[in-house]
């Protein structure tokens, strides 16, 4: 060897060694605390036995990688060491025993609330396959699947958790206003600080820092857009009942006399030690990035698809817009993303004292900065303040724009503003949108399953009709296999299909034209879009003014519906093709729960045809009843099948569910003419 070439060769095996090293996917350490096999051993067909791993993912991140810079306050960490920041996620992982049996491709769970519920929702059984694994969809075909923890607040013993340190200005301790508001179903005399979302704490949230400051404010209105009334300081403090008796709380508020049901309290008060919360978008990057490059991962596989419903699907959306997708070398981090029910949002996910619980309800966590601008993926335009943006430009720059599918359910066009994602920002006309993304009405449902038969919610979920029951299990099996496809082979999948402009199946809110079914009351506003101003600098991630101040809305734009009150677009379940009902995209306030004219959160509603054409009569429904549609229950099994086949053919069912499909089909028909 000449002496000239060792030098190049030295540095070509450095280069080398530092390509192969687990450490360049920020993976540090993996902690496993269980390790255990799915259901004894029990082999899934080609892809064998599973086994099930828990424990916690040890994260560095070096604060002058440009990745990381867009991270709030991660040069402010307190365990700063060596210009690099720690963090760790819990994490539970469901894998092949032989990884070759596997398909390589993994589903990257981000988990709604630090709880994991994609298994159990796309199989059936345990949300952890530790007793029950339903149809085992998922491990009859290969996947890998991880859940792990991204959300800093994440409440409950058993919740997924991010871990990370909290920031300080030069050693200094940094405090700031923090907001939180809701509208309960039943009189409270305390409520708690954080995030109440169906009976539950969806985020713990931050303490009280100094009880009587004067910024401390409470105030109540009746609708999210009504004025605020102050309530008096001396009306209400910082405190909770234990055995009888009021005792200081920095996490409780008591009012004299009780909070209400059918108003909104709203409350600010003072914070500090802010966690560096948008170390979670990093989490997720480079544990896909660590399952990819390192072939020591306790995960190893060759393609990544990022999964998010509801708070998650916001997460996901967030993460591309703030530019997350490439990992710290300018790799591809999640080859595809599957967003479902986020609407137009995204969340408080990367700001000084984040919230990411609080979401956007029609009577609480209203004004969050979650439904705002920029809504499509491609660039657009606000009218107002000249700004022109779009939710893939720093992936578009970065080269590492993933595979995209973007679904919704009739819920969050009028409860998520889901409209804004595909049309301009001036609410006249349909936006383009990338060859990447596709954009998935599924018509009928609510944002997430209402029980079989159709039953009326209960409690925070307490509705004026009964709940659309359509479920979602079929769409999600067929999606997750459309983009595995897509991801693996360039095997497109099927086009989008929303309500548009240009056919006439996307209009105002005004010309929504509902049947005048008896006994229906109709929703008079739907969830806007929103133009905030938190400050000076919030665009940074630092929120100054709580609550913000309020701009002008973007327009209200919702999915049209035929004779029946069904929607006229998208991808439809044959519950709609072949009716027995209709599905509105909203539920009211039942009166017992307060404020009737408010709509109930995530729900739709399921409201059945007249039997006879007697009946239909009688009622004044202008609805044709079932026995005026069908001849009889072999005439709608038959429509049924067709409409089903139909779905198969377009790839929206799998071959495989026919056959669960027809026999829920029977059970609608017993249900609707008994």
């Amino acid at each position: 060897m000449l002496p000239q070439m060792r030098p190049r060769l030295i540095v070509a095996l450095l280069i080398l060694l530092a390509a192969s090293s687990p450490l360049q996917a920020r993976v540090v350490r993996v902690d496993i605390t269980s390790r255990t096999d799915v259901l004894n051993g029990k082999s899934f067909g080609d892809s064998g036995a599973y086994e099930r791993i828990t424990g916690r993912i040890y994260f560095s991140l070096p604060i002058a990688n440009a990745h990381n810079q867009r991270i709030v306050d991660l040069s402010r960490a307190v365990n700063l060491k060596n210009g690099e920041v720690e963090f760790s996620s819990d994490f539970i992982a469901i894998r092949p025993k032989d990884p070759h049996k596997g398909n390589s491709s993994m589903l990257l769970e981000v988990p709604n609330r630090g709880y994991s519920r994609i298994i159990a929702l796309v199989d059936g059984g345990d949300w952890d396959v530790s007793a029950n694994a339903g149809d085992a969809w998922l491990l009859r075909n290969g996947f890998t699947i991880v859940s792990l923890g991204w959300q800093w607040d994440a409440a409950g013993p058993d919740a997924l958790r991010f871990f990370a340190p909290i920031a300080k200005e030069n050693g200094k301790t940094i405090t700031g206003l923090l907001r939180g508001d809701l509208m309960l179903a039943k009189e409270m005399e305390e409520i708690p600080l954080g995030h109440l979302i169906l009976g539950h704490i969806g985020g713990s949230e931050y303490p009280v820092a100094a009880a009587d400051d004067p910024r401390n404010v409470l105030s109540v209105r009746d609708s999210r857009n009504a004025p605020r009334t102050v309530i008096p300081r001396e009306s209400w403090r910082f405190a909770q009942t234990v055995a009888g008796k009021l005792v200081p709380s920095d996490r409780s508020i008591h009012l004299n006399g009780g909070f209400q049901p059918g108003k909104i309290y709203e409350y600010v008060y003072l914070v500090k030690d802010p966690v560096v919360a948008g170390g979670g978008f990093a989490a997720i990057r480079d544990f896909a990035s660590y399952a990819k490059h390192d072939p020591n991962a306790i995960v190893a596989v060759e393609r990544v698809y990022g999964e998010g419903i509801s708070q998650n699907g916001r997460f996901l959306r967030d993460f591309l817009y703030q530019g997350f997708n490439a990992d710290e070398n300018g790799r591809i981090a999640l080859d595809g993303v599957l967003a479902h029910v986020a609407g137009a949002g995204r969340g408080s996910f990367n700001y000084r004292f984040g919230q990411p619980s609080r979401d956007a309800q029609p009577t609480s966590s209203v004004f969050f900065p979650t439904d705002i601008f920029p809504f499509t993926d491609e660039p657009e335009t606000d009218p107002i303040t000249g700004e022109t943006a779009g939710l893939l430009d720093r992936a578009k720059a970065d080269k590492v724009v993933p595979d995209i599918f973007f679904s919704n359910t009739s819920y969050e066009y009028w409860g998520r503003a889901a409209a804004l994602i595909h049309v301009s920002a001036d609410g006249k006309q349909d936006a383009s949108i990338s060859d990447s993304v596709r954009i998935y009405h599924l018509t009928g449902l609510q944002h997430f399953s209402g029980p079989f038969p159709p039953e009326k919610g209960k409690g925070d979920l307490s509705g004026q009709q009964p709940q659309s029951p359509l479920p979602i299990k079929y769409f999600w099996r067929a999606m997750i296999a459309n983009m595995d496809a897509w991801v693996r082979s360039n095997t497109l999948p099927p086009p989008s299909s929303y309500p548009k402009f240009a056919d006439g199946t996307l209009v105002p809110l005004a010309e929504y034209d509902l049947p005048a079914i008896p006994g229906v009351n109709r929703p008079q506003e739907a969830s806007e879009g929103q133009r905030l101003d938190f400050g000076p600098d919030w665009r940074n991630g630092i929120l100054s003014i709580q609550p913000p101040k309020i701009g002008a809305f973007f327009p209200v734009l919702v999915p049209q519906i035929d004779a029946d009150g069904n929607e006229r677009d998208g991808v439809r379940l044959p519950e709609i093709t072949v009716p027995l009902a209709t599905y509105t995209s909203w539920n009211l306030r039942d009166p017992s729960i307060g404020a009737p004219e408010e709509r109930v959160s995530f729900e739709a509603s399921y409201l059945p045809f007249p039997k006879t054409a007697s009946e239909r009569v009688k009622s004044g429904d202008p609805r044709k009843s079932i026995a005026e549609r069908y001849s009889g229950r072999d005439d709608y099994m038959a429509r049924y099948a067709k409409a089903v086949d139909d779905l198969i053919r377009q790839r929206w069912i799998l071959p495989e569910d026919r056959a669960s499909m027809l026999e829920r089909a029977d059970r609608e028909w017993t249900e609707a003419v008994r």
